[in-house]
């Protein structure tokens, strides 16, 4: 894949999500979050075998930090959330 269709890839790849991610209603902000915490579970796994070569393991060490950053914080937002509809 040459890198202006990888560009052309990623640049439409971010409008479409942005377009998706406006439209969301916030009642279903907690179940997508949950979901993509789920893809980020699915990244580390991915990161973690893609250690061939020493820039493969540079670049899934990265994946590793982030996406375990996007799972954290997501679990955490997506806890604080629920406790807000709990009864007192």
């Amino acid at each position: 894949m040459t890198l202006i269709t990888a560009l052309t890839i990623f640049v439409l790849a971010i409008f479409i999500g942005f377009e998706v991610i406006t439209k969301v209603p916030p009642t279903l902000h907690t179940p997508l979050m949950s979901g993509s915490n789920a893809i980020s579970g699915i990244t580390l796994v991915g990161a973690i075998l893609a250690g061939g070569s020493t820039f493969g393991s540079i670049l899934g060490f990265l994946a590793i930090v982030f996406a375990t950053f996007n799972v954290v914080g997501g679990f955490l937002v997506t806890h604080r959330m629920l406790a807000m509809f709990k009864k007192k």
